[in-house]
Formats: structure tokens, C-alpha cells, sequence
């Protein structure tokens, strides 16, 4: 991203660095508070214009850059999540968060590794495993922002307040409502080691059409969640129960001619991507609970999945840890 020198000056816009440092701050908010990599994008690009909208001077009357550009991209994805809920009443079938490659293994598998892509800006950590995305999605767009602000970003609830638009007891509340849905959500973590040898398992089991295996893999409550966004073929509504799930992936053709079934980080988890011709046509993540799988969610919707176009033959598992955040001191000019 390149600004103008200012008329007259004839050099570059000394701030331009610091600004532009806070881009990957920025998408990995949008990208939780949205669920969307292309939407999130498009609120970093709305962010900086109005940042470059202002003049020289009215930038100049801000104390903290970082903290201007978090509260406008803040309010940006609040306004956003309030009209998604309608667009999504009118989404074709199930709509599942967009899912990401590991960093490193899209980093490895890009030609031009100059190229900066969102994908390289989003860090991988719990908060964006894709169960804890999904109960982000039954949240009210409020409940979200100050969740996401506070127990994800660790902003002080009088600053996530200057955001959401409420007191900070309003946002306390807010995030505690939250906490306790995905408390609800996520009763026990499963190691590492115990969810990729079940997803290893699974993979092996539909390969093999096994379902009586697939079954012994599921939860009894088991559910599978499709989205094909109306562009690819998909269960329009959940599959639930094992038994049904297990007949339901054993009927597909894993084996299919040119088909190809790999495993791969999803979201930082392990997960399976299933290619034709070398083309990425679907991306499954897992939840585990125990010692069994509980949900999967398959994303065939070819918007989702431009992130997976290019990336490597190998497994990474570089997740870097997120920064600490910039402290949202707004002075004399409110966004």
C-alpha cells in the first residue's frame, strides 16, 4: 500500500510504516468479527480510506493511529454484522465460516512469496478454530464485537465501549453472555495428537467405505454441515446422527477418478482438503470431543476457498502467537 507524499514535501509520508503496520491487527480482527477472509479485506481497505480520507492535519490531531483504525474497523464489521444476518437468510443451504490453510504451508506453496496475501495476515490460534467461529456465528452482532474485543484481543471494556457504542457494564455484560456459549460449546479440549489421529482415522475409514468404522469415530449426536453456497452441489441442512453421517460419506466418492484426499491444518486444526486435478473443490474441519468426532463441517463453496489454491504437500504447524494490541487512547477526533 503506497500514499502520496503530501504537495510540497516531496518525500514519502513519514507515518505511512506505522499505519501500514497495523494492517494485519486489523484483518485478524474483521476475520474473527466476520468469518469472512474477502470480507474482512474489505473492511481494511474501507478502514484506510477513511484514514486517507482526512487531511494532514485532522490525522495529525490523533494520538494513536492504531487505536483510530481499530475502532473504525471495529465499527465497520458491527454495521456488517448487522446486514449479514439478512443476507444469510437468503445464502443457498448451511453457511460455515471461510476456512484457512495453515500460514506456512500457503506461504511454501505461493510463487511469489513477495506477494502479500490476507491469508499470511491472519494469525492461527484458538480463537479461530472453526468451532469456535460457528457459536461466534449465533451471537447478536454486539455480543460479538465486545467478546471478540475483550477476551480474544484483551481490550479494556471502557475502550471496546468506545466501539460498540454501549457503557462498559453494557459490554461486560455482553462478552460474559458470549463466554458462556462457547463455554457451552467447547466442554473439554482434546490434545492435539488425539484430534489428527482421528481425523487420520476417519479419512481412512471413508476411504475404505468402512461405516461400521465411521461409526465408531462419531459421536452418537453426531452432525455434517455442507456449504456450497448454491455453486456446487451440497447437503442443503445438517446431517445428524452417526449412523446417517457415516452413510452419508461412505455413498460419496472419495476415490473418484483424479480425486484426492489429503490432510491438512484447517483453521489451525487438523482437517482434510479434497482435490480434483490438483484444484482444492472442498475443505472439511473437525470437532472433537473426547475421544470422538462431533461435528464436520465441508466448505464447497468455491468463493471460500481462493485461500487453498496454492499451498504445500506437507503438514506445517507454525501458529504464531498475536501481538499485543494497540491501546485504544481516541483524542480530539472521534472516526
Amino acid at each position: 500500500m503506497t500514499k502520496p507524499s503530501e504537495p510540497g514535501h516531496g518525500r514519502p509520508d513519514p507515518d505511512l510504516s506505522a499505519i501500514v503496520s497495523e494492517r494485519r491487527q486489523l484483518t485478524n480482527l474483521a476475520y474473527r468479527l466476520l468469518g469472512s477472509l474477502a470480507d474482512a479485506e474489505d473492511v481494511v481497505q474501507e478502514t484506510y480510506a477513511r484514514w486517507y480520507a482526512m487531511s494532514s492535519r485532522q490525522r495529525e490531531a490523533i494520538d494513536s493511529p492504531g487505536a483510530w483504525l481499530t475502532t473504525v474497523a471495529g465499527r465497520v464489521c458491527l454495521d456488517l454484522l448487522g446486514s449479514a444476518r439478512a443476507r444469510r437468510e437468503r445464502y443457498v443451504g448451511e453457511w460455515i465460516p471461510e476456512p484457512l490453510p495453515d500460514r506456512t504451508e500457503w506461504i511454501g506453496g505461493r510463487p511469489d512469496v513477495g506477494v502479500v496475501d490476507p491469508a499470511d495476515r491472519v494469525t492461527l490460534d484458538e480463537s479461530v478454530n472453526m468451532a469456535f467461529l460457528v457459536v461466534l456465528e449465533s451471537m447478536t452482532p454486539a455480543e460479538r464485537v465486545a467478546f471478540v474485543l475483550h477476551d480474544v484481543f484483551r481490550y479494556p471494556f471502557a475502550e471496546v465501549a468506545e466501539i460498540v457504542g454501549r457503557t462498559p457494564a453494557a459490554c461486560r455484560q455482553l462478552a460474559s453472555s458470549a463466554r458462556r456459549r462457547i463455554r457451552a460449546s467447547q466442554p473439554h479440549a482434546t490434545p492435539a495428537a488425539q484430534r489428527a489421529d482421528l481425523v487420520r482415522a476417519f479419512k481412512q475409514a471413508w476411504e475404505a467405505k468402512d461405516i461400521d468404522a465411521l461409526i465408531g469415530l462419531l459421536a452418537p449426536d453426531a452432525t455434517a454441515t455442507g456449504d456450497g453456497g448454491g455453486l456446487v452441489t451440497a447437503a442443503l441442512h445438517p446431517v445428524e446422527g452417526a449412523e446417517h453421517v457415516a452413510r452419508f460419506f461412505a455413498d460419496r466418492p472419495v476415490a473418484a477418478p483424479g480425486l484426492t484426499l489429503v490432510e491438512r491444518t484447517v483453521n489451525g486444526q487438523p482437517g482434510l482438503v479434497a482435490r480434483r486435478g490438483g484444484v482444492t473443490v472442498s475443505v472439511m474441519a473437525f470437532d472433537v470431543t473426547g475421544d470422538r468426532i462431533h461435528r464436520i463441517w465441508a466448505v464447497l463453496n468455491p468463493n471460500k476457498l481462493r485461500s487453498w489454491a496454492l499451498t504445500t504437500n506437507h503438514l506445517a504447524s507454525d501458529t504464531p502467537s498475536m501481538r499485543r494490541p494497540t491501546r485504544l487512547r481516541m483524542t480530539r477526533r472521534r472516526p
